[in-house]
């Protein structure tokens, strides 16, 4: 369900001239905003002068809630400081306590203000996905929006325990994975088939009724009932064993096992409740680490850790709340969330995610019995991530302290950009940058470019970096010419020596940010890890120790640019070779390359049909089957 829209209702005050900071001042710009407000529900922003969004609320009351902002007594520290630096504010009225909580959620996640707490690293999770729409159903992994008909089983907290589940599925029960294309092109069993992980329903070796039971049992084991599975695979191979058919019983065996890997990893299970979500929060020194446990059919689907980012004074009420807020933005919460910690205006959250599921939602923060212990479990597990996160942060620290001594920079750098090229002879060539800082990788920061530039000579790396420093950088000082969006680095690294040096700072002079510290890093005698040198703009290249600390991180930084930026080459060359090889064949146009590639599922199965197979596509006539047949197997 998504978020409703609320009608237009805006408040606004803007002062014409930059004031003082003070929370008098500030206080003064929310009462006159007071004056106009309604009691009815709604959302608000709080904005600094600049512009920037401080903070966005939600209230029953608009007007009650907003003017409790104008008394410093009671205030905490933070909201004060947030009061002081208000310089106008913006009201969206809306028309249920419901949509001000899911707006107020939706806006936090798109502006994230500075005094709100911030979920990071909001990732999607696999779900376990059986097919609805099709004969032959397939048994497949799923991110993302549940569209298609079918059942979905999940979330899954961890890709491997999904990959792993869909393999023993498949070796307990025979389902296909192929897509419905690649099934319908199908004229003999795949590899699948011979190592035995399907039963080749594509090719008629089981008719749609047996493939039918396989599917139920499949669903069975996702639902929790594997014990039911594995008793009555035990009885069809302890039937097949009395009557001598050994083979039979072997298969049945075999099968057994896999379903015991399933068995073994549903290790924490409770009878209190089926479908859950346990949010548990611990907290040291300032730092939240959340741990979101996920429970579907009375089974455990893994857990994820995570580290809202907040102000010190928040409370583990309002970190949960806005927590929970957000993470459902764009997921369907299960019936049950358990709760570590009791979270502001519960009544409201639960009402806001029952409307969103069009079902009941509870929310509880269990003292006793299964449903304490699991959360104590998560609580534990909360406060072992947050150990871990803050020794391995006091170690980037160390390493940052030692990148700033080496390179001379005023201050531990919070934003490395590393940049590096990937082609082949100029082909498919590309330009990536890698972001990290004090938390380690940033990956939602990661960027590429596809080299544009139609005057630079084949395999020209120079010109390539020039080209993707200046889009790089000109954009920057567009869209954040005042370097406070933390979009801007504090230390360029390129992978590359004196020729990647002076085409950089040749850029940066050319752009206008010729302040930025930058280093290349090469690779030493016979490319040799550890003997790399380094230069610097009017320094003389340097070597590092071969076991400094500092040197292993470079490495790694440099490494995962290499990485990042071959993985975006191969992709981006593989998809115009499947292009090219089509729009090679004459006649062949968009439609016809799409009638093609939905008929036979691939390029490669596109050249290795017969004429007779080509002719059966749909829009492709038998002149054109010719052409085609013609092109791949070397006809006149």
């Amino acid at each position: 369900m998504s978020t409703p829209t609320p009608p237009e209702n805006h408040t606004i005050v803007v002062p014409t001239a930059r004031p003082p900071v003070s929370f008098d001042r500030g206080a003064g710009v929310i009462a006159r905003v007071v004056e106009t407000l309604p009691l009815s529900p709604g959302v608000y922003r709080m904005l600094s002068f600049d512009g920037d969004v401080l903070y966005v609320g939600k209230a029953r009351q608009l007007k009650r809630r907003v003017a409790n902002y104008t008394n410093a007594n009671g205030l905490p520290v933070r909201i004060r400081r947030m009061v002081a630096e208000t310089a106008s504010m913006e009201i969206i009225t809306t028309h249920t306590e419901v949509e001000a909580l899911l707006l107020e959620a939706n806006l936090i996640k798109k502006l994230l203000p500075r005094y709100n707490v911030l979920l990071r690293d909001d990732k999607s999770f696999l779900n376990i996905f059986i097919t609805g729409d099709h004969a032959y159903p397939q048994l497949t992994k799923h991110r993302g929006a549940r569209n298609r008909k079918g059942d979905y089983f999940g979330p899954f907290a961890s890709a491997g325990a999904v990959e792993r589940t869909v393999q023993a599925l498949q070796r307990i029960f025979l389902l296909r994975t192929c897509s419905d294309t690649i099934f319908s092109g199908r004229t003999r069993p795949c590899l699948q088939y011979q190592i035995k992980r399907c039963c080749a329903p594509c090719v008629g070796k089981v008719s749609e009724t047996e493939y039918g039971d396989l599917i139920d049992s499949a669903k069975s084991v996702l639902l929790g009932r594997s014990r039911d599975i594995h008793e009555k695979l035990t009885q069809q191979m302890q039937a097949a064993a009395e009557i001598l058919d050994y083979e039979a019983a072997a298969k049945f065996r075999d099968r057994i096992r896999a379903l015991a890997t399933i068995l073994q990893r549903q290790d924490i299970n409770t009878l209190d409740f089926a479908d859950a979500d346990v949010f548990a929060l611990a907290q040291i020194g300032g730092q939240s680490c959340l741990q979101v446990f996920f429970f579907r059919n009375g089974s455990n689907y893994g857990n994820h850790a995570y580290y809202p980012a907040h102000d010190d004074q928040a409370t583990p009420g309002e970190i949960l709340a806005s927590f929970i807020a957000q993470f459902y933005d764009e997921r369907l919460p299960p019936p049950l969330l358990l709760l570590s910690d009791p979270v502001e205006e519960e009544g409201w959250l639960a009402e806001a995610l029952s409307v969103k599921a069009e079902r009941k939602v509870s929310i509880q923060v269990p003292k006793r019995g299964s449903k304490a212990d699991v959360v104590k479990h998560a609580v534990t597990n909360a406060k072992d991530a947050l150990e871990r996160r803050l020794a391995e942060k006091a170690t980037q620290r160390s390493l940052l302290d030692q990148v700033a001594r080496i390179f001379a920079l005023p201050a531990p750098p919070q934003r490395i950009e590393v940049y590096d090229n990937s082609h082949i002879q100029g082909t498919n060539a590309i330009g990536a940058m890698i972001v990290a800082g004090p938390d380690g990788f940033q990956k939602n920061a990661y960027r590429t470019w596809t080299i544009k530039g139609e005057d630079l000579t084949p395999g020209d790396d120079f010109g390539m970096m020039k080209e993707v420093l200046t889009r790089r950088f000109s954009r920057a000082l567009k869209e954040d010419p005042d370097r406070q969006g933390g979009s801007w680095p504090d230390l360029v690294v390129i992978d590359g020596g004196a020729g990647q040096l002076g085409a950089a700072v040749a850029v940066m002079e050319a752009v206008g940010v010729a302040d930025l510290p930058l280093v290349c890093i090469a690779k030493g005698q016979d490319r040799e890890s550890g003997r790399e040198d380094f230069y610097l703009p009017g320094k003389t290249p340097f070597k590092l120790p071969p076991q400094d600390p500092a040197l292993y991180y470079i490495q790694r930084l440099r490494d995962e640019a290499h990485r990042f930026a071959i993985g975006t080459h191969r992709a981006k060359r593989q998809k115009a070779q499947i292009k090219s090889e089509l729009d090679e064949v004459p006649g062949i146009g968009p439609n016809r390359r799409k009638a093609l590639l939905h008929h036979f599922g691939s390029v490669r199965a596109i050249t290795r049909a017969g004429l007779s197979d080509l002719e059966q596509v749909p829009g492709i006539s038998k002149t054109v089957a010719k052409k085609i047949y013609d092109h791949f197997h070397g006809g006149s």
